[in-house]
């Protein structure tokens, strides 16, 4: 579904992202990790067109998405990021706006079929009950669902999500992946998320892709991605990393400052 080869883009004169290949099969649920600046936001920036490329290509379907019409990527993509505009605006409009790919010339306002798949979506994600209400009233739970909404009302193939765990609780945090797993496995949508906790990307991605410093450590399945050295060597940190005693997938322990130096004395 999309390839990227050779990639490398970045802000002004600054090159960021470098040497970037990786393919995305139909179908897969993909992690982005790596810590604090090392370019997850920017590759997302990069797929869907907001950052060009100094280099490299990006192919969607064997095509280059550059060479596509803005509303037909629109069509294939959509992007749930981590800030929601449209305080004022009630939750089915914000929701709605998702449909705007699919206005005709001269269009003004929606259609039946628009309606209805924003509808759709709702019930979908859990927001039908507060579609009245103002986005700026709504938790972030809600506010969360609720661009995921408008997402799917794009109808897309492939749907990208920034930090969708972001200030969420951990309640709100398990709703929305598992919204995501759901949307992955029973719609057949092929996902691709940017997450800081290392642990859920291990849990509900099918594969990780590790940046450091604008490129690519690692790639490959969780118990891949996720040992102990590997980890310890991009994030500076230490670790232990176990198996969870349910699902049998990596679990990272961090430890602090003081429980080393505990270990030392001891040792």
């Amino acid at each position: 579904m999309l390839e990227i080869k050779n990639l490398r883009c970045g802000y002004d004169s600054k090159f960021f992202l470098q040497d970037i290949d990786f393919k995305v099969e139909d179908g897969e649920l993909i992690g982005i990790i790596g810590p604090n600046g090392s370019g997850k936001t920017t590759l997302l920036r990069a797929i869907t067109r907001i950052l060009k490329p100094k280099a490299g290509t990006i192919l969607l379907e064997n095509r280059n998405i550059w060479h596509m019409h803005f509303k037909e990527l629109a069509r294939k993509v959509a992007v749930v990021s981590q800030r929601s505009e449209g305080a004022v605006m009630s939750v089915e409009e914000f929701i709605l706006l998702g449909r705007i790919p699919y206005y005709k010339r001269f269009q003004l306002i929606e259609s039946k079929k628009d309606l209805d798949t924003a509808k759709r979506c709702m019930i979908l994600t859990d927001t039908l009950k507060v579609k009245d209400q103002l986005m700026g009233q709504i938790s972030g739970g809600e506010r969360q669902l609720a661009l995921i909404a408008r997402a799917l009302t794009q109808e897309p193939m492939l749907l990208l999500l920034d930090e969708p765990t972001t200030h969420l609780d951990i309640t709100h945090q398990v709703r929305i992946l598992d919204l995501v797993r759901k949307l992955n496995k029973e719609l057949g949508l092929t996902v691709i998320m940017v997450l800081h906790d290392l642990n859920l990307a291990s849990e509900y991605c099918h594969r990780l892709i590790l940046l450091n410093g604008g490129r690519i450590q690692k790639e490959g399945k969780p118990e891949e991605v996720m040992d102990y050295r590997i980890i310890e060597d991009v994030y500076k940190t230490v670790v232990v990393v176990k198996k969870n005693p349910i699902s049998s997938r990596p679990y990272i322990f961090t430890v602090s400052e003081e429980d080393k130096k505990r270990k030392e004395i001891r040792n």
